[in-house]
C-alpha cells in the first residue's frame, strides 16, 4: 500500500467515496421505504447500467440488441415498482424506486473505474473500505447523530461487514481468477435475486409479490440477451 502513488490514492479515494459509501448510504435509505423484495430487485439492474454509462465512458458502441435488452429490463422495473398494477402506472413509493435504480449507478460508475485500475485487486478492496469508512465517519460527525446500536443493529452491521462486503468480495475475485470460463462464473451471479427473495421469505417474513417475480425474469432476461449479443460479437 506505502508504494502507492498520490493519483493512485486519490482514485482508491473516489472509489471508496462511491462504494461502500455513497453505495449503500443510498441503497439502504432505499430499504426503509420499500420492501425488502423490492429494493433487492431494483438493485439488479445495474449490468444494464454498466452498459449505458460504458458508452460515454469506455467510448463502446451499443448494438440493437442491447438496446432491445435495456427496454426489457426497464419494463421490469415498471412491474416491480407499481407492484403489477400497469394500467394505473401508480408507484407506491417513487423516491424509494428512483434511490434505488440510482445505487445501481454508483455501483456501474464504482465498476468501471474499479476496471480502470491496475492495481491488485485485494489491495483495492482494502483501500476502498478504508477510504469508505473515512467518509462515514465525516458524514457521521456532520450530518447524523452518532448512537451505539444495540445487539441486533451490531449484529447486523458485522453480518454485512463480514459477508455483504468483505468474504464474498474476496471469494467472487478468486472464482474468476481461478476459473477457466469467466462467462460461466458471472453468469451464476443471476442465482443471487432469486436466493434474496427466498432469504427475504423465510426470514424477513415478506410475501414474495408475483409483480417481484414477474419483473425480476423480466430484467434478468434483459440482462442475459445482453451478455449473449456481446459474446456472439
Amino acid at each position: 500500500m506505502f508504494q502507492l502513488n498520490r493519483k493512485q490514492l486519490f482514485r482508491a479515494a473516489i472509489r471508496g467515496f462511491l462504494n461502500p459509501f455513497l453505495y449503500y448510504l443510498v441503497l439502504l435509505k432505499a430499504y426503509t421505504l420499500l420492501k425488502a423484495q423490492e429494493a433487492g430487485t431494483l438493485n439488479y439492474i445495474w449490468p444494464i447500467t454498466l452498459v449505458l454509462l460504458s458508452i460515454p465512458l469506455l467510448k463502446q458502441k451499443i448494438a440493437w440488441k442491447s438496446i432491445i435488452a435495456i427496454f426489457i429490463s426497464f419494463f421490469g422495473i415498471i412491474v416491480i415498482s407499481t407492484e403489477g398494477h400497469l394500467s394505473s402506472l401508480e408507484f407506491r413509493e417513487p423516491f424509494g424506486v428512483f434511490l434505488a435504480v440510482i445505487s445501481s449507478v454508483f455501483w456501474a460508475l464504482y465498476w468501471i473505474l474499479n476496471i480502470r485500475d491496475k492495481t491488485d485487486d485485494v489491495l483495492k478492496l482494502f483501500l476502498n473500505f478504508l477510504f469508505g469508512t473515512a467518509f462515514i465517519v465525516i458524514y457521521i460527525l456532520f450530518f447524523e447523530d452518532f448512537k451505539f446500536p444495540e445487539f441486533k443493529g451490531l449484529a447486523g452491521a458485522v453480518y454485512i461487514g463480514f459477508f455483504e462486503m468483505g468474504f464474498t468480495y474476496i471469494l467472487w475475485l478468486l472464482a474468476l481468477r481461478n476459473s477457466e470460463n469467466t462467462a460461466k462464473v458471472s453468469n451464476l451471479v443471476f442465482l443471487s435475486p432469486f436466493i434474496s427473495l427466498m432469504i427475504i421469505r423465510i426470514f424477513v417474513g415478506e410475501k414474495i409479490l408475483f409483480a417481484t417475480i414477474v419483473g425480476l425474469i423480466l430484467i434478468i432476461s434483459g440482462i442475459l440477451l445482453q451478455q449473449f449479443s456481446d459474446r456472439k460479437k
